[in-house]
């Protein structure tokens, strides 16, 4: 039964990396031709939109991929239990959907410089809405992730297409979350069909008081995930309202930012499958195994980047960006880290009955580099250099943080990896 569990999880987590990376990696191989016919300014305008709609699609989501992903786990010997959870969520994202949109259009409204690109914004919200129903949570949690990859990769990679064929001057830059919102909303009509017709799991009627209550036990993911986005949302914001979203120095962040973002996606989806596994079997050993094999390429990764970053920046996104590599070498070290923040994050702490834990560390986290950009700005400190340096520091806190618990509780995280080690009867 174990290496049922365990083949079980193998296959779930390459597909799901291939679900979760294929987005990344079919927006990573269209960023260099992006930012060749786009150039810094207008790569920034679209970049900072992207940041804009972060929280948005943050609020969309609610932390249900982490909720509703365990809440699935535990519960998917039951379709009538799943059906529940899935209708809740849908729901739930739906009205959340309605009341960040109104936000969005008073905001686009009420700030001149924003209002006069709302094509840009709203077609940019519309892509991230979209894609933000996706059902990850169903899949991730059923651990069935094989036929909706399949088809997920076809659909986005005939829409990457059109970018190159359409995509031709610095002024079509809102083709960009033009394509990738056709691209999500074609996936989701695959998706919804799957889900309907093979899973067979269609929308329930819910008893009073359920919907509220799906929404209340996420809250805590929620403001656990808004905190982790922080660093990287508020700072391209902070940047585009104080240099402006067309400033060149907006555009050289927002390329080395995305491709930090992309690295750290690569581990993501690693964690995110270990997570229910985690949560049902509380293989520990596993998961140690698994932080000694990829923390020492990880590390050496980034250092052989960090000594040609000015070079690489160049040879990727062009001749302009060259300077951007001294951006992306401060950033490194959070790509360096990320694989123990992701495995001591969730996976680790909910099966030692602390996943409180993981959300107050983000949160701590998030406070830290607010704190540090308030003095950067009272000082008179804040560039794009000091400002990589609070990132880093504030996600070191994490890391920091999650050892130090897992540490003070070591005799639970003993207890349970000899629990797994007792034969099955």
């Amino acid at each position: 039964m174990k290496d049922k569990n365990k083949k079980r999880l193998l296959e779930n987590t390459l597909f799901l990396y291939a679900l979760t990376f294929s987005g990344y990696f079919f927006s990573l191989i269209t960023v260099p031709y992006q930012t060749r016919i786009l150039g810094p300014e207008f790569f920034g305008k679209v970049g900072f939109a992207v940041a804009m709609m972060t929280y948005f699609r943050l609020v969309i989501d609610f932390g249900f991929i982490l909720s509703a992903t365990a809440d699935v786990a535990r519960n998917r010997e039951s379709q009538q239990q799943v059906a529940k959870i899935y209708t809740a969520v849908m729901y739930a994202k739906g009205l959340l959907t309605a009341l960040s949109l109104v936000v969005l259009l008073v905001i686009c409204y009420v700030v001149p410089m924003l209002r006069q690109d709302m094509m840009l914004y709203v077609l940019t919200f519309a892509s991230v809405a979209v894609s933000a129903f996706l059902p990850d949570f169903l899949y991730r949690g059923l651990e069935t992730m094989k036929r909706i990859t399949i088809r997920t990769l076809i659909i986005q990679a005939f829409f990457v297409l059109m970018i190159f064929l359409f995509l031709k001057t610095p002024q079509h830059y809102y083709f960009v979350p033009l394509f990738t919102l056709i691209g999500n909303a074609v996936a989701l009509l695959f998706v919804q069909h799957h889900v309907s017709r093979h899973l067979k799991i269609k929308f329930v009627r819910l008893e009073k008081g359920y919907l509220w209550e799906t929404i209340q036990k996420s809250s805590p993911f929620f403001f656990s995930r808004i905190a982790a986005t922080i660093y990287q949302v508020t700072n391209t914001l902070f940047l585009g309202l104080m240099y402006s979203p067309g400033n060149a120095k907006v555009g050289m962040y927002v390329a080395s930012d995305r491709l930090v973002g992309t690295a750290k996606t690569a581990f993501s989806p690693l964690a995110d499958s270990l997570y229910p596994y985690m949560v049902k079997n509380r293989d520990f050993r596993l998961l140690k195994k698994i932080i000694f094999i990829i923390m020492p390429p990880v590390i050496l990764g980034c250092i052989v980047l960090g000594v040609y970053a000015n070079e690489f920046m160049a040879l990727f996104l062009g001749p302009a960006f060259y300077d951007a590599g001294a951006v992306l070498r401060l950033l490194l070290p959070i790509v360096a880290i990320t694989p123990l923040v992701y495995m001591l994050g969730f996976p680790t702490l909910s099966p030692m009955g602390l996943a409180k834990h993981a959300n107050l560390s983000t949160i701590v986290s998030a406070v830290v580099q607010l704190i540090g950009l308030t003095i950067l700005f009272l000082t008179g400190l804040f560039t794009v250099q000091t400002l990589c340096i609070i990132t880093v520091f504030s996600q070191f806190t994490v890391l920091i943080y999650r050892v130090i618990i897992v540490w003070k509780n070591r005799h639970i995280f003993t207890q349970k990896e000899s629990i797994v080690d007792v034969p099955q009867v």
